[in-house]
């Protein structure tokens, strides 16, 4: 078996292989991480870096892809034209799981909030459990070193792209929007077709959990056979089974149970919060967990480190660090949950991002926009009309200056950028890190 990419999952994959009795090759067209090359010296694996043998890899029985390889990589198309079986990181954990349980969770946005709600809960409830998939240890890193009866997986359309038979106990898609889409030819039904593949192999003990107020998902449920049993979640009725939301009170109809708490009581704030809550009580209540369990969870549940995190408060300015927020939605849902007036630090790589969404809220809530990014003529265009202050800056700390200089007391200052941070930093992570420090510095 040949593993395109020397990564987490890629590492975590031939880790599985080898435990598994699999010969086992891992190739990457780039440098490996020192860390990621000492667990594979150290487990006796062949791999190589900064280039790939093809004539090895063209000989392999299958092919695993990482999923940050696009398909349209040249090595990827002639082993589709070779008819070499490629599959996921999550395909391939999978055919090892045992009787171990698996939650699945996807969306454009809130599933790595969704995930980490549920791993808490479980946590809370005594239940033996690994947070696997994009956040944390990759899937088959976990299931080879430390398996467990039951995993909470963040899954991404990349993922799911490569699946046979990946079949989650419990499905949850928390949403669709615009996102990825340079790697979908610009084709949004492929991407909704890739989210919904979370629950194509599901069968009818399994359930599915979804959002009835995404339109996107509504429009398109019906064109897959999902055999699973459905749970909606809602804001807008009552449902006989599911989880919705009235007079600011949360009602859970699971079978013959019904749950009732009061949204005040949730340790997230902020609509989109709401819908994450409702989700992750369902997924809980899926896997038998007690009321008092799932009540207890929503009220300790500490945010995540880069998701809508209050930095620190000086003189009388709040800074929230929401660095996580690459793409437009997600930024739509920081401002929405907004009640001061805000200064916004936009920018970064822009994935094909359509502004338009954001004009309403900006045109309520922003007094000013930093941008923070090599490439910020389309945020001007997009803004300038609505926002008369606005500021280019190349560097976290330019950037939480400027805004500071902007902001009054009782003011937000918002690092929500809506775009990919590759253009200024490594990742999201280091964003937001160096935002954090800048306003520590002030």
């Amino acid at each position: 078996m040949v593993i395109l990419g020397g990564g987490e999952s890629g590492v975590g994959a031939a880790l599985l292989g080898v435990k598994e009795g699999l010969d086992v090759f891992v190739s990457d067209a780039g440098p490996i991480k020192d860390v990621y090359k000492n667990e594979l010296t150290e487990a006796g694996i062949a791999f190589e870096e900064n280039g790939h043998s093809s004539e090895l890899i063209m000989n392999a029985d299958e092919v695993m892809k990482s999923p940050g390889i696009p398909e349209k990589n040249e090595l990827v198309k002639a082993i589709r034209a070779a008819n070499i079986p490629v599959i996921s990181e999550i395909e391939f954990a999978f055919r090892y799981k045992g009787t171990s349980k698996i939650v699945a969770i996807t969306g454009s946005n809130g599933k790595t909030t969704t995930t980490a709600l549920i791993h808490h809960i479980c946590k809370t409830a005594g239940l033996d459990c690994a947070l696997v998939g994009n956040i944390g240890y990759s899937f088959a890193k976990q299931m080879a070193e430390d398996p467990k009866p039951l995993y909470i997986a963040e899954i991404s359309s990349f993922q799911l792209d490569d699946i046979q038979t990946f079949r989650p106990d419990v499905a949850i898609l928390t949403n669709i929007t615009e996102d990825h889409l340079d790697r979908y030819d610009y084709k949004m039904q492929l991407y909704v077709d890739s989210k919904f593949r979370i629950a194509e192999n599901q069968q009818a003990g399994d359930v599915f959990i979804y959002n009835i107020d995404d339109s996107v998902t509504i429009d398109n449920i019906d064109k897959y056979t999902i055999k699973s049993t459905l749970y909606p979640i809602t804001m807008s009725k009552e449902l006989p089974q599911g989880a919705y939301l009235t007079n600011a009170q949360m009602h859970l109809k699971w079978k013959n149970e019904e749950m009732q708490m009061s949204i005040e009581d949730f340790a997230l704030k902020g609509k989109h919060n709401q819908y994450n809550s409702m989700a992750a009580s369902l997924a809980a209540t899926a896997l038998d967990i007690r009321k008092e369990n799932i009540r207890e969870s929503l009220q300790t549940f500490q945010s995540l480190e880069h998701r809508m995190e209050t930095v620190a408060t000086i003189k009388g300015v709040q800074f929230i660090n929401d660095s996580k927020a690459t793409n437009v939605n997600s930024t739509w849902f920081a401002l929405e949950s907004m009640e001061k007036p805000t200064i916004l630090i936009l920018g970064g790589v822009d994935k094909g991002n359509d502004y338009a969404l954001l004009k309403e809220l900006v045109k309520e809530k922003v007094k000013a926009i930093v941008c923070m990014g090599a490439e910020n003529r389309k945020i001007h265009e997009s803004f300038g009309d609505i926002v008369s202050l606005m500021v280019n800056t190349g560097t976290a700390q330019e950037a939480v200056q400027a805004a500071f200089h902007f902001a009054d007391k009782g003011d937000v200052v918002l690092l929500s950028p809506a775009c990919a941070s590759f253009d200024l930093f490594k990742n999201y992570e280091d964003r937001g890190a160096q935002f954090k420090q800048a306003v520590k510095d002030l």
